[in-house]
């Protein structure tokens, strides 16, 4: 089996769930896993730390994970049109492994969750690229032969999986959204392991 990391940060739950979707669809592929984790909060100099490992939940991600899996998904709502703090704060601290060029090669997808409609959805999934794009990934989306990408009245994009909360921040996906992260996420597998060299893939 391998493992393909689903790494998101999630304030109220909506971006945690489609973060399961994408799970889902990773290991509906034979030979695929999925393994979920989470970045903590970031918290100002006077505040308490964290504790190092969440109440519930996914565990926190270690840069580990990133070396050991063979792909990547990763979430974040959107905040002011870009990614949430936490999650930019734990990509600047992967230069060792840019400079490794641990992650070079390796396919990624990425995904959000916004309370409106036009809350910035595209700009954050394209603001999630731009890191991933330094570390020499190959960034994977939804292709418009899932005719849930045309249809979808709600989240959903080309250039990842996306829910819209709605004032109420509702988890709860649409059967479109729910489809689109689990294409993603079959997409996201079937590609990772293709990548996968003949002598990796017998290990």
């Amino acid at each position: 089996m391998h493992d393909i990391l689903v790494l998101y940060y999630s304030q109220h739950g909506s971006t945690r769930t489609l973060a399961q979707a994408i799970a889902r669809g990773i290991e509906s592929v034979p030979g695929a896993q999925a393994r979920l984790r989470t970045v903590p909060k970031v918290a100002a100099a006077i505040q308490v730390a964290a504790p190092p490992v969440p109440d519930s939940g996914a565990p926190y991600v270690e840069l580990g994970d990133l070396h050991e899996c063979i792909g990547l998904a990763l979430g974040s709502p959107t905040r002011f049109g870009n990614m949430a703090a936490p999650m930019k704060y734990f990509l600047d601290g992967t230069a060792a492994l840019w400079m490794q060029g641990a992650l070079a090669g390796k396919p990624a997808a990425v995904f959000t969750s916004t309370t409106t409609m036009h809350g910035g959805q595209e700009s954050t999934l394209l603001s999630m690229m731009l890191p991933l794009l330094h570390h020499g990934m190959l960034l994977v989306g939804i292709p418009y032969t899932e005719a849930e990408l045309t249809n979808t009245a709600s989240g959903g994009s080309p250039y990842g999986a996306s829910h819209v909360s709605g004032g109420s921040n509702s988890t709860q996906l649409t059967d479109d959204e729910r489809k689109l992260a689990f294409a993603l996420g079959k997409r996201l597998a079937l590609t990772a392991l293709k990548l996968v060299t003949p002598t990796e893939s017998r290990t």
